[in-house]
Order: structure tokens, then C-alpha cells, then sequence
């Protein structure tokens, strides 16, 4: 009887270091507890970005979930500045009113860290003989009270395009895209001109140009083709026009690109830090540039 007992807690021993060895092994949290929840809120031109950095990093830690909204960079800074989210992601540097309403508030110091740079290119098709533009062009193209609506007033000839008419394509209000472009080119009050093809994403903007003769758009400077050239963009007229590059945008020489923010209340630590430097390393730098903006450069990651 003394031997069978042996035996039989000999096999019970046996289970259990099995079971700790497999649970050793996980890589996710245990079975029923709940995931760290981190709260990303903020700029609709960086909604996208944020979307596609949380889906990868479900994969990366498993033990964290990253829920992400738009609502626009204001929104994002009232959040931070009530304490109610963990990272405000923002397409403008915080005001030091702003900041000085979070240290009031929180009692924390908000930090930034720049995760990537935003450089639109304007496209057209590829057979248009238009190299380079200037940003009051853009504003009479595509601004509400703009008068520009043949390419001819541009001092072209395009032949391609067999009506001379500029078929402007956009992107849709709610983009984050959208609302950089319109500012970018008009001002905060200004607004764009309605009859332009507003699509979805900006790989379709690029492939509806590629295919128009007539059209110009604007979209990430990652999704060029074949079917398309970027213009050559000055600030005014007689000034040195630039193409949209690292360099051009790293530098300020390209007049539509700025860096995009992550604000924190105070330095980050955890989760929050490690969601950070995963973002401004090469893995979550891949997915910049997957998306359309411009990377940090390595001395900066």
C-alpha cells in the first residue's frame, strides 16, 4: 500500500510541474485576468497611425491592449490636462497655457516625444508637364473662394488632360489628412472648395490621380507610384521649390510637413514607457513609414 501512494503522489507531482513549467511559458496574461489598458487619445491626422502602431503592439505584449480614439489634438490635450487618458496624441506642440492648466490640474509636468513627421505630397498624373507649385496655387485650386480651375491658368499646357479642366481630388472631412491639408494651405478659418472627389484612403487618392490625366491630389508621400509624380512645392512665388524627402521634412525646407506628438503627464513609466520606446524604435518605425509619413531618423529613435 505504501509503494501505491508512493506512486500515486509521485504522478500528482508529476502534473503540477508540468502545468508550472507551461504556465511559465505563456506569453500572454493569465487565463481570465484583464489586460493593462492604455489610453490613446487625440489628433484624427495621427488616428490612423495610432490604430495600426496598437493592432502590432497586441502582438508584441500581450499583456496590454492599447484602445485607441481620434477627436483631434484638442481633445486630446483637454484629456491629458483632466488626467483621464495616458498618452494625448497631438499634430501641434501644446501651448505653455496648456501646460501650465496640466501642472495646475495634475500637478504633473506634460512630456512630449515627437513619433514621426507628416510630409503631404501633391500629386499629378504622370504625363502632366506641371513640376512645381506654389502654396497660394494650391489655394486657389482648392480653396472655397479659389479661381483656379484650368490648368492653363497655371502657364501649362496639359495635353494629357483633353478638357484643360483641374479635377480636384480630396481626401473625406473626418480624415485627419483632410484637416492638415486645409490648414496647411488656408489657415485654421479657411475652408475647401465642394465638387472634389473625396475618397477614403490615401493609397486611393494616389491611384485615382495615376488614372486621371486631369487630376491633382494629395497624400502621404510613402504611397508614390508610377502612374504619378510629386510636385516640387515653394511658399511663394520666386522662392526655391522643394520636393517631399526626409531631408525636406527633418528640415522645414518642404512647407507641408511637421512633426507629430505623444504627450504624457509627466515622465512615462510601465507600460506607458514601454509602449514609447517601441513606438520610436525600428519596429514601430516600420509602421511609420508602412503608412505613409516619415520616420524618425536613427539618431533620434
Amino acid at each position: 500500500m505504501a509503494a501505491r501512494s508512493r506512486q500515486i503522489l509521485a504522478g500528482i507531482g508529476a502534473l503540477l510541474a508540468g502545468a508550472a513549467l507551461g504556465a511559465c511559458g505563456q506569453r500572454g496574461p493569465a487565463h481570465g485576468a484583464a489586460k493593462q489598458v492604455i489610453q490613446n487619445l487625440g489628433s484624427d491626422t495621427m488616428v490612423n497611425l495610432a490604430q495600426a502602431w496598437a493592432e502590432e503592439y497586441a502582438q508584441v505584449d500581450t499583456t496590454v491592449s492599447v484602445e485607441v480614439s481620434g477627436g483631434g489634438s484638442g481633445t486630446g490635450i483637454a484629456a491629458l490636462i483632466a488626467g483621464t487618458v495616458d498618452i494625448a496624441n497631438c499634430s501641434r506642440p501644446m501651448t505653455a497655457d496648456e501646460e501650465e492648466k496640466a501642472r495646475q490640474n495634475t500637478g504633473k509636468t506634460p512630456q512630449h516625444f515627437v513619433v514621426a513627421y507628416d510630409a503631404l505630397a501633391v500629386y499629378v498624373h504622370r504625363d502632366n508637364p506641371l513640376d512645381e507649385i506654389t502654396l497660394a496655387q494650391l489655394a486657389e485650386i482648392y480653396g472655397e473662394t479659389g479661381r483656379i480651375t484650368r490648368w492653363s491658368q497655371l502657364g501649362i499646357a496639359n495635353a494629357a488632360c483633353g478638357s484643360d479642366e483641374i479635377v480636384r481630388v480630396s481626401r473625406q472631412t473626418n480624415s485627419g489628412t483632410y484637416e492638415y491639408f486645409r490648414e496647411a494651405i488656408l489657415g485654421k478659418e479657411g475652408d475647401l472648395r465642394l465638387g472634389s472627389y473625396d475618397l477614403h484612403g490615401s493609397k486611393d487618392v494616389v491611384e485615382l490621380v495615376g488614372n486621371t490625366p486631369c487630376a491633382i491630389g494629395y497624400s502621404g508621400m510613402g504611397y508614390a507610384t508610377a502612374k504619378v509624380k510629386m510636385l516640387r512645392i515653394a511658399r511663394k512665388a520666386g522662392e526655391v521649390a522643394y520636393l517631399p524627402t526626409l531631408q525636406s521634412a527633418l528640415d522645414g525646407t518642404y512647407p507641408i510637413a511637421r512633426p507629430l506628438f505623444m504627450y504624457t503627464l509627466g515622465p512615462p513609466t510601465g507600460a506607458v514607457a514601454r509602449y514609447l520606446e517601441w513606438v520610436r524604435a525600428d519596429a514601430g518605425q516600420q509602421i511609420v513609414a508602412d503608412n505613409g509619413y516619415v520616420p524618425l531618423p536613427a539618431a533620434e529613435r
